[in-house]
């Protein structure tokens, strides 16, 4: 499938009222450490988080879908302020489908950034699909953009460093 040039990109996200996001591999660099007790532990990265931030107060609804649950990933997204926290599913469109349905909106207007084969099913349902630099193959076979930059490694921002660009909006602008 061509990819999308940045230009279009930006322009498709136009239209985006939902940004999902997958986390292990996406928001992590896709590793976990447990401890002896099962005690979990992951890396998120901080610049991504601030401009998940940047975005919800833009206005941009952000959502997790992760297929497995973590309370690690409940942690962090509590202190980030994201309200729609999806995990333990694997089939991601059951997942996101009641969310979409209470928001109103369509799978036409959800960007959706993966890095996994258990991501194909929802990069092909929504309106923009992304895969991070560093996913698997058959994904970034059927997605419509791929980062420069890896999971876990600032590749979120990048994708909402162009939602801001296509909103015409300046993030700084939503710093307190």
């Amino acid at each position: 499938m061509r990819k999308l040039t940045k230009k279009e990109f930006i322009k498709r996200f136009k239209d985006i009222k939902l940004l999902a996001l997958d986390v292990d591999g996406v928001l992590t660099d896709d590793g976990i450490y447990f401890g002896p007790d099962g005690f979990e532990m992951k890396k998120f990265n901080i610049s991504d988080g601030l401009f998940m931030v940047l975005a919800m107060r833009a206005g941009l609804e952000v959502s997790i879908v992760s297929g497995r649950y973590s309370p690690a990933t409940d942690t962090r997204m509590k202190d980030l302020g994201v309200k729609h926290v999806l995990q333990g599913m694997k089939d991601k469109v059951e997942m996101l489908r009641p969310l979409i349905e209470q928001l109103n909106i369509s799978f036409a207007e959800v960007a959706f950034v993966g890095n996994e084969i258990l991501d194909i099913k929802l990069a092909k349902e929504v309106g923009l699909s992304i895969a991070v630099a560093d996913s698997n193959e058959e994904l970034i076979d059927v997605v419509d953009y791929v980062t420069k930059k890896k999971g876990g490694h600032g590749a979120v921002r990048e994708v909402i460093e162009y939602y801001f660009e296509a909103v015409n909006l300046d993030p700084k602008s939503y710093l307190v």
